[in-house]
């Protein structure tokens, strides 16, 4: 089903939401305010979102289920009389209206044959900074205090770390209920009710199985889903439920690269539950993730995955992390599974292993060619914080075979205190690499040294990234260096050069300068794959380098662009 038409069924749907709305506002004007402001503006808002609404009407509507006001109000009210941990300390919150549309799906909707709650299972699939943990670390309170006598909520996850967020949380808000620790005994891992006729607790676990039994679980807090290798411990835990009349799972999680989990199945058999392709009542899910075709870097697509931006998390933020996501692969990594939701596979593994490039490597010397080849020159520089790279690809018409050198730069003081010293101390020692300036790199000896290699080589084009290399280009006109191109660093653009890579390194028709830092730079390389899959290296972190990867490119790119003129 596409999103358009899930918009095209929005008419019908206001008109339930006009027909229900008297009894949600009843238990709380915030429930159909929530619907209404998603009607007003459904291309804001993602797929899942208009179909978890489309659903619950669907169950309004449904002569067999009631809507218990009472029930919401009653814990509406507890949540916002309970007080969780914030940057300002403990504090109380009020139900955001996403937050109170979900609670109303899970304490309001009744079967009208034997009083029982409808929801059983909720899926709650947000990014982070949602307040997820702190919204479900109130349910297992509400277990603890109004649920049944001897209620028994479990806070589980795939480490035990993780479980003791949402659990401390949990004990820190109860600490505020009863400070003298009377009504309550609060362990490390477990809490107990002290309560007159209760034996009620709450219990933090991991992920490990084969210990528990005897269980008897009311409410089941899964954080962190996604992670999660097998769905072992969830099974045990739900399995204990039988005798509840009223028993409650939920799963709490952002997306992750692990692409093939017991979550990815259930997510998947959810959505497919919101779209109607299969029947199970008892379900609500809150999906949040981009539309099919949604910009990742665009406002509009933060706002459509993230319900809470502004409230809990500013878009300061998000766009100083898309921001960082540009530079290496964990940032880019984390961005997209942490803060959009989308499932990707780790971006950090290699791209070409360096046995590769080693198979091709030799020595190579401008000033030994005994001919003057065609080349082409790509820059990618620095200013002072680390190496500055000049690539030259040499074109053997003869063997129809591209070989490539690098010059090295890097200023005085850089090269003393940058933590890869020792590295580049030994590289300039033995040749490899040039002190280039003091503070900031020095453009004309750059500009010089390319001019002198002139005499070696028949420079066709020099390729530059338009926005860093203003200056050097200034410098380079100044001492007659013509045939600039800017070449955009964009995915799209490197993707060709990326296939034409791999094709002639497999088959032997690129070879390497024997320096060191080639082979450091393509052992730092990830690859960036967006939508369309065009490719493009990335860092895998922040602090690599990659720049003799990126010239290298570049020059494919210049030769691939001028190829017909000159072979």
């Amino acid at each position: 089903m596409t999103k358009k038409q899930v918009e095209n069924k929005i008419k019908k749907y206001k008109q339930l939401l006009a027909k229900h709305k008297p009894v949600l506002d009843e238990a709380d004007n915030r429930i159909a305010g929530y619907i209404g402001d998603v009607f007003a503006e459904p291309k804001k808002h993602n797929k899942y979102e208009l179909l978890m609404i489309y659903r619950t009407l669907d169950m309004l509507n449904d002569q067999t289920i009631y809507f218990n006001t009472k029930k919401v109000s009653r814990f509406f009210k507890f949540y916002e009389f309970s007080k969780f941990p914030s940057q300002e300390g403990m504090k109380a919150f009020k139900l955001t209206p996403i937050q109170a549309f979900i609670f109303a799906n899970i304490y309001g909707l009744y079967n009208v044959e034997d009083n029982t709650r409808v929801i059983r299972n909720a899926l709650l699939f947000f990014p982070r900074k949602w307040s997820k943990t702190t919204a479900v670390a109130a349910v297992a309170e509400y277990d603890l205090l109004f649920g049944d006598a001897d209620a028994q909520a479990y806070i589980a996850s795939n480490s035990f770390n993780q479980s003791k967020i949402c659990f401390d949380i949990i004990s820190n808000s109860l600490r505020q209920l009863d400070p003298n620790n009377k009504a309550f005994r609060r362990n490390r891992d477990i809490i107990y009710s002290l309560m007159p006729n209760r034996s009620s607790l709450i219990r933090c676990l991991s992920s490990k199985a084969d210990k528990l039994d005897g269980l008897n679980a009311s409410t089941v807090i899964m954080d962190e889903y996604a992670q999660s290798e097998t769905q072992e411990l969830m099974n045990v835990l739900t399995s204990s439920m039988g005798t509840r009349k009223n028993p409650l799972t939920i799963v709490i999680t952002t997306a992750s690269t692990k692409l093939t989990t017991p979550f990815t199945t259930m997510l998947n058999a959810y959505k497919q539950v919101l779209e109607n392709n299969i029947q199970s009542r008892n379900i609500f899910a809150a999906i949040f993730e981009p539309d099919e075709g949604d910009d990742y870097g665009a406002e509009t697509t933060w706002e459509k995955v993230q319900p809470h931006l502004g409230v809990t998390v500013n878009k300061a933020f998000y766009r100083s992390e898309w921001e960082k996501a540009q530079l290496n692969a964990d940032d880019k990594t984390n961005f997209l599974t942490k803060l959009l939701n989308v499932f990707v596979q780790d971006i950090s593994t290699k791209w070409i292993d360096k046995d590769v490039i080693l198979k091709y490597t030799k020595p190579l010397r401008l000033s030994k060619l005994k001919t003057r080849p065609k080349a082409f020159v790509a820059v990618d520089l620095s200013v002072k914080d680390d190496f500055s790279v000049v690539c030259y690809a040499l074109y053997d018409s003869l063997n129809h075979r591209f070989y490539f050198t690098c010059d090295f730069y890097i200023p005085k003081n850089t090269a003393n205190n940058h933590h890869n010293s020792e590295m580049y101390k030994e590289l300039i020692k033995n040749g490899k690499m040039k002190i280039c300036g003091n503070d900031v790199i020095d453009y004309t000896m750059i500009a010089n040294d390319i001019i002198g290699n002139a005499k070696y080589v028949d420079i066709v084009n020099l390729g530059y990234d338009p926005y860093k290399s203003k200056d050097f280009i200034n410098v380079m006109r100044t001492v007659g260096m013509k045939n600039l191109t800017p070449v955009s660093q964009t995915l799209g653009s490197f993707s060709p050069a990326v296939a034409a890579f791999e094709y002639g390194v497999y088959n032997g028709n690129y070879q390497f300068d024997d320096n060191p830092l080639i082979l450091y730079c393509f052992n730092n390389v990830a690859m960036d794959v967006d939508k369309m899959e065009n490719r493009k290296p990335m860092k895998k972190t922040a602090n690599d380098k990659i720049d003799a990867v990126i010239t290298i490119l570049m020059c494919i790119l210049l030769a691939m662009n001028t190829k017909r003129q000159i072979f």
